[in-house]
């Protein structure tokens, strides 16, 4: 067509070059080189990166299309390659396994229950819901920092699991620190949170040496992250105002070999501080406390 409209230019007197017309020939001589006009991509970047006709120098291939350029690299989690455990208090199904749950096992200083269906408000919504739900909202924020998290139970059994299993299972997951989440059930006017820590018990299967110090400072951090992300304070009754209480005769402590504490988060017989515990933002605001309390206590 490109030569037909040149010959149509001559015939109305339009000068032209004639060394143009060449052009066309050389061209499909070259392609035919090349192994057709249609020859591969392969063959076409390779010609373009070959020597400059003018330096000698070979210039730069272009980028490949479609390639994603590397990014700033990920930062690392606070939590990540840490195992944490929560213990949610009782289980929701313990009220109809009065039987199983009141057989005694070894606790190291002397025998007791296997669990208990542990307390309620006066309107009847249970420690076992409570701690569940808290222990759930827990799991949630840890994870979100990389931690790996294991859950005691998740009321997936129809009771417990018992004290002495309890332990065990935060042993076998060689776990950073171990947090037993209850509410207390004290007397009307008795209000605040505490922390309970192991005491220094080594008798039978319990031996607490090693995990009394490190248990210590995990409850520490509690009661100050707690106290700040809750606004409430430690109890009024227990612990001489500290938020801390030392205690030798429950089995979850004193057969652990990981740092563990128990944290009752308020007292679910008073009527203010069950008006928060029934409160879904209070036990957001709750698990935050405790994981700010396991994240600074794993921070050093």
């Amino acid at each position: 067509m490109r030569a037909i409209r040149r010959r149509n230019a001559y015939s109305r007197g339009v000068p032209y070059d004639h060394r143009k017309l060449l052009t066309l020939p050389l061209a499909l001589t070259a392609c035919a080189a090349l192994a057709g006009c249609g020859g591969s991509a392969e063959s076409a970047t390779q010609a373009s990166s070959g020597p400059s006709p003018r330096t000698g120098e070979a210039k730069a291939s272009a980028p490949a299309t479609g390639a994603i350029p590397a990014g700033p690299p990920r930062k690392k989690l606070p939590l990540a390659g840490r195992t944490i455990v929560i213990d949610p208090g009782h289980n929701p199904g313990n009220f109809r396994h009065s039987s199983e749950i009141s057989q005694t096992v070894n606790i190291g200083t002397n025998r007791k229950e296997c669990d208990t269906t542990g307390t309620s408000t006066n309107a009847g919504y249970t420690e076992a819901a409570f701690t569940l739900d808290v222990s759930h909202r827990l799991r949630d924020l840890l994870k979100a920092r990389g931690a790996e998290v294991v859950l005691v139970h998740d009321a997936e059994r129809p009771y417990g699991p018992c004290i002495d299993e309890r332990a065990r299972i935060g042993n076998a997951a060689g776990a950073d620190a171990v947090v037993s989440v209850h509410a207390d059930g004290s007397a009307v006017g008795h209000r605040g949170f505490h922390v309970i820590l192991p005491a220094r018990v080594h008798e039978g299967a319990a031996d607490t040496t090693a995990i009394v110090g490190p248990s210590r400072t995990l409850g520490e951090k509690l009661v100050t992250q707690f106290g700040r992300a809750t606004g409430t304070h430690p109890a009024n009754y227990i612990g001489s105002g500290t938020g801390l209480d030392v205690r030798r005769d429950l089995g979850g402590l004193n057969l652990s070999t990981v740092p563990k504490v128990f944290i009752e988060c308020g007292n679910m017989r008073d009527p203010q501080d069950a008006a928060l515990l029934t409160e879904a933002a209070w036990r957001q605001k709750a698990a935050q406390g405790i994981a700010d309390g396991i994240g600074a206590y794993l921070k050093g």
